[in-house]
Parts: C-alpha cells; structure tokens; sequence
C-alpha cells in the first residue's frame, strides 16, 4: 500500500506544480500585454508626478537596478564629485572663442575670430556661475524687446550705436526698439521691403542665414512672418551681441567666415543676408560668396545691404572714394555672375540676388572650362575644414524645370513632407519608411515627456537644444510659435542627417560634443540628449560634456536624457554633484524597457564676488 500511496502524493504535486507552472505563464503573459498597452508603471508614476507638481524630485519609488544589470555598481554608496563654481571672472567665458586665446592667431582673413579651442590640460572644470542679479529672461514675445541687464550687463552698444537704433539702456533693463544700422525705422518696414520681392509670406522662404547679425533684430522681427534665422557674429569689439540675440530668445551662434567653412549642410537655407556685415565678399576670390552659395538652397535668395549698393549716390555720407566703392560692387557682380546668380532687386541701398534652381538654368558657366567645381563628396564634409575658392555643384537633373536636389513645400507643410534628401535614397539606410516611423515615435515620445513636465510647451522654453536630432523628429513634434529648437548633429553620428533637417524647415548645426558649443553661457533654456552618452561612450570624458550642458543651460532651465539605464545611472551620479536635481522615469513602454527617461533641473546660484562659495 505503501508505495500506491507515494505514487498518488506523486501525481498529485506533479498536477500542483503544472497547475502553478501554467497560471504564472498566463499572469505574466497578461502582465506584459498591460504594460505594453502604455498603461505601465512609468505612465502612472508619471501622471502622478505631473498631478504633485513636483518637478524636480527623485522619484523615489522606482528600482531600475531590479531590472537591468548596471555597469556603473549598483549599490555603490561613494559620495558623488562636488564641482565648485568657477572664479566670477569667468561669468561669461566661451572656451572656443576665448579672447585671450583669440589674440595668439593669425589676424588673417580673420582666423583668430574662429574657433580655437583650449588643450586638454586648459580645460576648466568647473561651474560657469551667473551674473549677481541674474533672472530668469521675460517670456516671449516680451523678450523680443527687453531684456534684463543683470543677465548680459554690458552698455558699450547702447552708446556705440545709439543713433542706429539697436539696444537703449532703461533703468533696469535693456531695450531693443527693432532698429539696426540699415534699417533705422525699424526691421518691420525693413522686411516689408525685402517682401515686395521675395516670397516671405507664403512659407516659400522658411529659413534664414543671417551674417554677422549683430543684436539680431531682423531675426527676432522675420519671427512673426513664420522665418526661422540662425544669425551668427564674432565675439568681437562688440561685446555680446549673439548673447543679446539668446537672451531676447532669437537663434544665433558665435561665428564668422574667415578660414573654415560654416558648420551648415549644403542646401539648408531659403535666404541668406548681409547688412552692413564688413565681409569682404568680392575678395579671395569671390571665396566667401562662393560658401554662401554653398548653404543656400537652388531658388534661394542673396541680400546684400549697405555699401558698396548704390554707391554713386551714397559714397559721400560712407566716407569713401567712388573708385573705391566701385571696384568692390564691380567685384561682387562678378563673382555673383560666375555664381549665376540672377539680380532682381537693387534700390536705395539693397540689392537682391536669386540662384538658378539648377545647372541648366546656367549653360555657360558648364562651358566655361576655367570653372573651378567642389568635388561632390565635400560639400557636406565641412567640420573643421578649409574654405575653397570652388563652386559647389548642383544635383543633377531630369529637366530644365526641376529644381535641383528637389522641390521644398512650403512651410509648414514642410515639417513633415518626406524630405527630397530622403525621397531619393541620398542618406543611406534611411527610407520614406523609416523617416515616417521616425517621426510616429517621437510623437510618441514628446507626449510622454509632456506629462512628465508640463510646462513644456507653456512658452517657459523658449531656446532649446537638441544634443543629438537624428532627423529632426523631436523639433518636429515639440513646434510651436512660443519656441525654436536648435538641431544639432554630432560629427561622430553614423549618418548625415543635417541637410534632411533643413529640408523640413529646421534649423541645425554640425558639432563635436569633445568641445565647447560656439555660444555663451546661460543661453538654452531646455536641452534634449537622446542617446548622446552612448554616442560618445569612450570618446571623451563624459564630466566634460556635462559641464558643457551645465555652461550653456540658464539657471533653473531643464535636461531630459533619453538612454540606457546603465547610463543613466552613472549621469545621475555626476549630475548630484552639479547642483542638478534629477528624476528617473520609465520608458512609455512599461518598466521593462531598458531604455529610460531622466530628468534634471538646474538649481539657482551666483557666485560670491568675494569668494567661490554659492549664493
């Protein structure tokens, strides 16, 4: 009896263990199905943070390290690195464009204006402070026109071009009242002009290239035609003009055409625009125009204002000689016809110049055997290389009506047609396909991160950046009239994507994240960094990136970090010490995933005139 009896206890827990084998199966089937549907624990915990309010807390409840293994050592209770504040001396430091730096290069073509980045050994490592009396910018469209003197408290411009109109100094803040050196009655009326010429109205010319900006008046006023401009200056006797231009909430970057071509795919731009920018465009060559032709899209537009236009009737209030004031536009028409420019425009002191949409447009520059041509594979490599006196080609064409490298919609019909970079398989491995998946996910994404902050499209941000913008989706799915998104691309990405990024009507910028972004401190208020410590995994010291996003980013301004949580986990470690605080949310996919989603707020502080502790 005994051994039947053993056998049945057998089946028995043999039937126990199935029936507990096959309910847990079906438990964690139903449980993944749930956390897939959206409706995971990182949507709730979400939801919930946004309902509390608390925007810069650790959310405390959730444990990645049950999930995912961690390189960093989970568990490991060392106290983070404590950055201190740099000297106050150093308030407004731009690395790359460091005066004192600046003065030990060639004054040639203006070489020692670009960027000369400081050896490893140089590096400062520590926290940019702010300016006492730092506040947070007016919102926009207040911005435009004030902005407070305690961020950028620099009165030289005020003095140096009063009768201009550019900035006045009114008690407590500085005022931009839209005027500029050609345009004293204000950009409105000075686009009004542009306008009776060239299609800014109708989204034809959706973005802008605007050289040697200073305050960036037009691109503040271009705003309200729905032009986006990135506006560039040096860092030159003109104190802080491009920092102006951020802190009023207009795009701009430190830069100058000397002897490295700009950082801007081929193709990117609808309009380009020179007043009274002192560039030398009909010397060396025609070499400067020749870069300007490069970035301008077949179709685009040239302006150019102030002398030499119109120099019979204008000379004398210049202070110049005819003889001088002809030989310049006398050159520049020259190069402007070897470019095959058509001028459409020229009256008072304006002058506006079309390019050809394509080669065929212009049969006797292909003729012409003494035509220096850009070889193709360079256009686009441009990342510290020199400027050519050499013609960028067209794409090729089917017909005498297409317009080379493809036709534009107009925007914002634009933001998401399949740009012509794309529709024709010019960047390998992306397709229409992957483009629109693309742009479905980060829809996806961007809503997530609404919940997560919902100031977000509140007009709070007005300047962000996109550390690493792949295609531009992430800029695509935030737009909004209270905000613009500067589109970086790394020049260690896999892929080019930067002029497909033009082509939805964006605006971006080729960088190297080993160094200092070309802006001044204190001038983004929200920057996204999807992937980018991946990215950069084993290429540079990753403290040196996050004091870079610490330099650029205002006080109280925002970090979202899309990445693994391996990597996660290790920023969140060195951010403690930056005076950030940071939460950790889930994927929107459920808690599985083991990409994740950390946020960070910058805390307010100054520096101590008087020591280096925090205020």
């Amino acid at each position: 009896m005994a051994p039947k009896t053993k056998s049945t206890d057998g089946r028995t827990r043999s039937s126990v263990q199935i029936f507990v084998v096959v309910g847990l199966c079906c438990f964690f089937y139903i449980l993944g199905a749930w956390q897939r549907s959206g409706f995971g624990k990182g949507d709730s915990i979400a939801v919930a943070i946004t309902k509390s309010g608390a925007e810069c807390d650790i959310v405390s409840n959730l444990s990645f390290e049950t999930h995912h293994g961690d390189e960093a050592g989970v568990g490991d209770d060392s106290k983070a690195k404590s950055f201190e504040p740099c000297d106050p001396t150093y308030t407004d430091y731009t690395p790359c464009q460091d005066q004192r730096r600046a003065m030990t290069f060639p004054r040639e073509n203006m070489n020692y204006r670009e960027r000369h980045c400081p050896p490893e050994e140089e590096k400062l490592h520590c926290m940019i402070p702010a300016p006492n009396g730092y506040v947070t910018p007016f919102p926009w469209p207040k911005s435009r026109d004030y902005v407070p003197y305690a961020n950028a408290p620099y009165k030289a411009l005020t003095v140096e071009k009063a009768i201009q109109n550019w900035i006045q100094y009114e008690g407590n803040v500085f005022r931009f009242p839209g005027g500029g050196t050609q345009f004293p009655q204000g950009a409105d009326k000075y686009i009004d002009q542009l306008a009776s010429v060239i299609p800014i109205e109708n989204g034809t010319v959706r973005t802008a290239l605007d050289t040697g900006c200073g305050v960036a008046s037009l691109s503040a006023y271009l705003w309200s035609r729905n032009v986006i401009a990135m506006s560039f200056a040096p860092r030159d006797s003109h104190e802080a003009q491009v920092q102006f231009a951020l802190e009023r909430g207009v795009p701009a970057v430190i830069g100058v055409l000397g002897t490295i071509k700009m950082p801007y795919a081929s193709r990117s731009f609808d309009m380009a625009h020179c007043s009274r920018c002192l560039i030398p465009w009909g010397s060396n060559d025609g070499i400067y125009l020749k870069e300007v032709d490069r970035v301008l899209r077949p179709g685009g537009y040239w302006i150019l204002s102030g002398p030499p236009i119109n120099w019979k009737i204008n000379y004398k209030a210049w202070g110049r000689t005819k003889e001088d004031l002809e030989d310049e536009q006398s050159k520049i028409e020259d190069v402007a016809k070897l470019l095959c420019w058509e001028k459409k425009y020229e009256k008072d002191e304006i002058a506006i110049w079309q390019k050809r949409i394509n080669s065929d447009s212009c049969q006797s520059r292909q003729d012409d055997s003494g035509v220096n041509f850009c070889k193709v594979s360079d256009v686009d490599d441009v990342w510290y290389k020199k400027m050519q006196a050499c013609i960028t080609p067209y794409p090729d064409v089917n017909s005498p009506d297409e317009v080379a490298g493809g036709e534009l919609k107009p925007f914002p019909e634009r933001l998401y047609a399949v740009p012509p970079r794309i529709a024709s398989g010019s960047i390998p491995g992306i397709s229409v396909e992957t483009y629109q998946e693309d742009n479905n996910q980060w829809k996806k994404h961007v809503h997530a991160y609404k919940k997560i902050n919902k100031l977000l499209d509140t007009g709070r941000y007005r300047n962000i950046m996109d550390m690493n913008a792949g295609l531009g989706g992430f800029a695509a799915a935030i737009e909004n009239p209270k905000l613009w998104t500067m589109n970086v691309v790394p020049t260690i990405a896999e892929k080019d994507t930067l002029g497909a990024i033009a082509q939805r009507g964006l605006i971006g910028i080729y960088h190297d994240w080993c160094e200092a972004f070309s802006t001044y401190p204190r001038t983004y208020d929200l920057i996204h960094a999807n992937r980018v410590f991946s990215l950069y995994k084993d290429k540079c010291n990753i403290e040196d990136i996050l004091l870079e996003m610490d330099r650029i980013l205002r006080p109280e301004g925002a970090v979202i970090f899309r990445d693994e949580v391996n990597v996660l986990i290790k920023l969140r470690k060195i951010v403690s010490g930056m005076r950030w605080d940071t939460k950790m949310v889930d994927h929107e996919d459920g808690p599985l995933v083991s990409e994740k989603i950390l946020v960070a707020v910058k805390r307010y502080w100054v520096a101590d005139r008087n020591s280096t502790s925090f205020q």
